[in-house]
């Protein structure tokens, strides 16, 4: 009576393994590249989450030493100087001697290589980006992490590329940008942001197909678990959770949209012209380059001393103005003061990115804001973090050009999912300004200027 039963629980037990067979049988996509991106996103989320530890380590190790000074002969500012002057050195050294492209962001290089015009050596970018980030980072520069993680995330993936001896065109674009992604959203435990940023912002570099699409999705999602494993699962910025703004004022977030489309090309124009003027100093001489940027890293040293608010990312000072500790004129010298010292880090050449510092900047003039707007119009009832928010997302929309991506990244940054509507139709106005005044978005102005500087090399040693 019980042998009946036997065939019908082998076909039970067959059921899940005839699933699994028709399942790899409807998808076509090469089951080893999909599991080389989950590899690729698990060593860049490993690699970016330890990248955040190390930044903080030597900030607070820099700390330390500074405490020490008090106790010693030495003068406090004198200490301060030469041990940020240290670490810059060090960021600047390995940059110039061992690896050039390591300079800067770093995201320019990953949209060259994805569109097949600038190499990826990840066995001397990895390293000369890691340490060199925590030098110029760890020394109080006013850069941001997110650009190096980026770039090593991307490194990464064309170094599983090279182990495992993948030939497919395809598949090796697919693991260059799923690495992209993973360490973006390491960067800011942003995995939608991570994603998005790789389909909207490089999408003249990123060959979308079903294979490209998975990995980058795979590799955002591991990278993010191993950051949360590690870091835990809050959200990076710490901000009050507010409520939807009413109808009848989404016309205020319109106009601060339109505020920063303005300030977004003025701002990737300045950036360019920073760079240039450091090109015209240092005459890409090792010994003048070195100078002027260990020179640089002392002054911030300084800044960290006396100004601390005009130091760093930027990621400490957003929730500050949102809860009200600077007034109205002080947010906008703040501001004006912060642009001044981001186009000094980031046109210098060091190695460090530029999202974390647009974010600060996005807050200061969005508290400013929103500040103006709460005395003119209380009937409304408006908080100035709300314009905080949104000027995030705006800044970044209008500078970068990729308005799903800033509105992602904030909200996954803040935890402030009610505020979709008042972002999207900032990021919106400020996207559309910005290209109606002609402005590029600046990944693709760094990169034409590398590839133009190159080329002006080439022609030099060749005459």
């Amino acid at each position: 009576m019980t042998e009946p039963a036997q065939p019908q629980a082998a076909k039970g037990r067959r059921q899940p393994t005839r699933l699994v067979r028709r399942f790899l049988s409807q998808d076509k996509t090469p089951v080893s590249v999909l599991l080389l991106a989950a590899i690729v996103g698990l060593i860049a989320g490993l690699m970016g989450t330890l990248f955040e530890i190390g930044v903080h380590w030597v900030s607070e190790q820099r700390t330390d030493w500074l405490r020490d000074a008090i106790s010693s002969n030495l003068p406090l500012w004198f200490t301060a100087f030469v041990v940020s002057a240290g670490l810059a050195f060090i960021g600047y050294f390995l940059v110039h001697r061992f690896a050039p492209e390591a300079g800067g962001s770093g995201i320019p290089e990953i949209e060259g290589a994805m569109d097949d015009i600038r190499p990826v050596r990840w066995w001397r970018v990895l390293p000369v980006k890691f340490f060199g980030g925590l030098g110029a980072l760890g020394s109080g520069m006013v850069l941001g992490r997110e650009g190096p993680t980026v770039q090593m995330g991307g490194n990464v993936g064309r170094m599983i590329s090279d182990i495992f001896r993948l030939k497919d065109k395809e598949g090796r674009h697919a693991l260059l940008a799923s690495g992209a992604a993973g360490g973006l959203a390491a960067a800011f435990n942003a995995p939608m942001a991570g994603i998005m940023f790789v389909v909207e912002e490089m999408r003249p570099q990123f060959r979308y197909s079903l294979i490209s699409i998975k990995c980058v999705m795979i590799s955002a999602i591991v990278a993010n678990i191993v950051f949360r494993s590690i870091k835990g699962q809050d959200a990076v910025i710490t901000m009050p959770q507010y409520d939807a703004p009413v109808l009848t004022s989404l016309w205020l977030f319109l106009i601060l949209g339109m505020f920063f489309g303005v300030f977004g090309v003025i701002f990737n124009r300045l950036v360019t012209l920073a760079q240039d003027l450091f090109a015209k100093i240092h005459k890409n001489d090792r010994r003048r380059y070195l100078i002027t940027g260990t020179l640089l890293g002392g002054c911030f040293g300084l800044l960290l001393l006396y100004l601390p608010e005009l130091t760093g990312g930027g990621i400490a000072i957003i929730p500050d103005a949102t809860n009200g500790k600077y007034s109205v004129s002080l947010l906008l010298i703040l501001f004006l003061a912060r642009v001044a010292t981001t186009l000094l880090c980031f046109g210098s050449g060091a190695p460090g990115g530029i999202f974390a510092p647009m974010l600060a900047l996005g807050t200061l003039f969005g508290t400013f804001y929103g500040s103006l707007v709460q005395m003119a119009f209380p009937e409304f009832g408006l908080e100035p973090g709300i314009f905080a928010i949104a000027g995030m997302g705006a800044l970044f929309a209008a500078t970068v050009r990729a308005p799903i991506t800033g509105i992602l990244l904030v909200i996954e940054m803040t935890n402030n999912y009610h505020l979709i509507v008042p972002l999207i139709i900032t990021t919106l106005g400020a996207t559309m300004l910005a290209q109606v005044l002609g402005g590029k978005p600046i990944y693709s102005q760094l990169l034409h200027r590398t590839i133009k500087k190159e080329k002006l090399r080439e022609e030099v040693v060749n005459t």
